[in-house]
């Protein structure tokens, strides 16, 4: 499913949310089992079923962020001064070259260090044109920077300084840890 057509259908469900609890609202509900009836389509609808069904397609489509967040994206390549060349999640030596890694529900993703503000596992999506013309993205395997900061995993150092930098950056969170679960 195409970025835009999915943010298309995220607001339509988000739209009907906000429909079914301003409808909730104006009908003093006393009983979350109750339903409301609208004249003008003679239609009836479990506001309690409909807001069940909205989180269940959201939490459904892999692709819908849980949260936001806004810090610096870095490289750094596995070589780098302080790095080891394994990764600091899973123990696997990207000292190779390695920079994605397969995940069974996203596919080839890049590799991304976070502080323990992101666990293991969790993916990450971004817009950075000057990276890739597509989203990036990305699942947490590496540690290693403070805050809300991301770091890169590049093929070298030398690739880090001339073509990721230091910018400031807005990413979503697909999954929290290896389980698709709000934090």
């Amino acid at each position: 499913m195409s970025k835009k057509f999915s943010k298309v259908i995220n607001a339509t469900k988000v739209i009907l949310l906000i429909a079914a609890v301003i409808a909730m609202q104006k009908v003093n509900v006393v009983n979350a089992n109750e339903k409301l009836t609208n004249e003008n389509l003679n239609k009836t609808i479990d506001l309690t079923a409909m807001a069940v069904k909205v989180n269940e397609i959201q939490m459904n489509d892999v692709y819908y962020p849980l949260d936001t967040f806004t810090g610096d994206l870095t490289g750094y390549g596995a070589h780098c001064p302080l790095c080891s060349g394994f990764l600091g999640c899973t123990g696997e030596y990207v000292g190779d070259g390695t920079t994605t890694y397969n995940d069974e529900t996203y596919g080839n993703v890049r590799i991304v260090a976070s502080s323990k503000n992101l666990p293991c596992g969790s993916v990450i999506t971004f817009d950075a044109g000057y990276i890739s013309k597509d989203p990036v993205v990305a699942i947490v395997l590496d540690r290693g920077v403070l805050g809300n900061d991301i770091d890169l995993l590049v093929p070298s150092e030398e690739y880090a300084f001339k073509n990721v930098g230091r910018h400031k950056i807005t990413y979503d969170v697909l999954r929290f840890g290896w389980q698709r679960e709000t934090a």
